[in-house]
């Protein structure tokens, strides 16, 4: 998972933890959600994997995805325990 993290993003990883797994809505596939520290490196977005990425501060969030969500439930969970 570090590689591939740092592949479309530019950012290394520590600490990682899973957390949930749900049906993703593409045929056979899952969504996998992970808790991780920030280890270094800037962002650079590979733009052929993903639209964009972002820091966030709790002050700055963008509108939250639905409550049933594992991004959600990513989110909220930070927001109560901070980072992992």
């Amino acid at each position: 998972m570090t590689r591939e993290v740092h592949e479309e993003v530019g950012v290394d990883l520590s600490d990682i933890r899973y957390i949930a797994s749900q049906p993703w809505p593409f045929p056979h596939q899952v969504m996998v959600g992970f808790m991780a520290r920030y280890a270094g490196g800037e962002i650079v977005v590979d733009t052929s994997e993903l639209v964009g990425a972002a820091w966030f501060t709790r002050d700055t969030l963008p509108e939250l995805p639905p409550p049933f969500s594992i991004a959600r439930q990513l989110i909220e969970r930070w927001l109560k325990d901070g980072a992992p």
